[in-house]
């Protein structure tokens, strides 16, 4: 349990204590993992990785674009479509967090 808690505790050195929230944590992994992947995310793509539904997720995406972590850009080919990925900031800090918690051995967040 340890392990646990200062695991979760490391995600405080990168990112606001307040933010992480479930589905905040789940929006970033999923658009982490997306951007790895080569892959663009709708907001209703995101509602469904973070379990929510779409009123919380939506809360939770302005939350996260005011903080400036998450970046919105509209489908040219269907304008009712957005697109949501990871700010540079954003990504590189959560890279290296993950990075972080993998070379201290401590159990997945």
């Amino acid at each position: 349990m340890r392990g646990i808690l200062k695991a979760r505790r490391l995600r405080e050195r990168y990112f606001e204590r307040d933010l992480f929230a479930d589905p905040a944590w789940d929006i970033m992994l999923d658009l982490l993992a997306a951007k790895l992947e080569g892959r663009r995310v709708c907001v209703s793509s995101l509602c469904v990785a973070a379990a929510v539904p779409q009123t919380t997720g939506l809360r939770w995406i302005r939350l996260l674009g005011e903080r400036g972590l998450i970046e919105r850009s509209e489908d040219m080919q269907d304008g009712r479509r957005i697109y949501v990925s990871l700010s540079a900031s954003a990504a590189e800090r959560l890279t290296a967090l993950l990075a972080s918690v993998r070379s201290s051995c401590v159990p997945a967040l």
